[in-house]
């Protein structure tokens, strides 16, 4: 298996960045196999989805909707709202995994693999990417 670290600064706001370019990189003349994405961080997730005409934002607003950043998490350190973000991966998972064909991500015409980060006290994200040759 080969792995790498990618880091992105995903900056002071709840945010849904895109990834696919840096795994499509990643996986890039490797032959068939196996993308495993995951992100080692309690409070981040990963999504598969459209960007760009609308649906990260949409994400971001259904987030908002389930997990309210208000005053009623028992997990309280960090600014208001906290402790949604440790609720958040159990909704928005922490990995995925992409069919790797020819060396070329196995995505459909929309689909992007997105960091989702709600987290606005940590700037700093790290991305591991595994690459299961098959």
């Amino acid at each position: 298996m080969r792995s790498t670290i990618v880091s992105v600064r995903t900056g002071g706001s709840e945010v849904v960045h895109d990834l696919t370019t840096e795994c499509s990189s990643f996986v890039r003349d490797s032959g068939d196999g196996l993308l495993h994405v995951f992100v080692p961080h309690a409070t981040a997730g990963l999504a598969i989805l459209e960007t760009g005409a609308g649906s990260d934002d949409d994400l971001l607003a259904a987030l908002g909707d389930l997990l309210p950043a208000d005053d009623r998490w028992r997990h309280r350190h960090g600014s208001r709202g906290h402790g949604r973000s440790h609720v958040m991966p159990a909704l928005v998972p922490p990995y995925a995994s992409i069919p790797v064909l020819g060396g070329r991500l196995a995505l459909g015409t929309w689909q992007s693999i997105c960091l989702v980060d709600l987290n606005v006290d940590n700037a700093e994200r790290d991305v591991r990417l595994s690459f299961l040759q098959g």
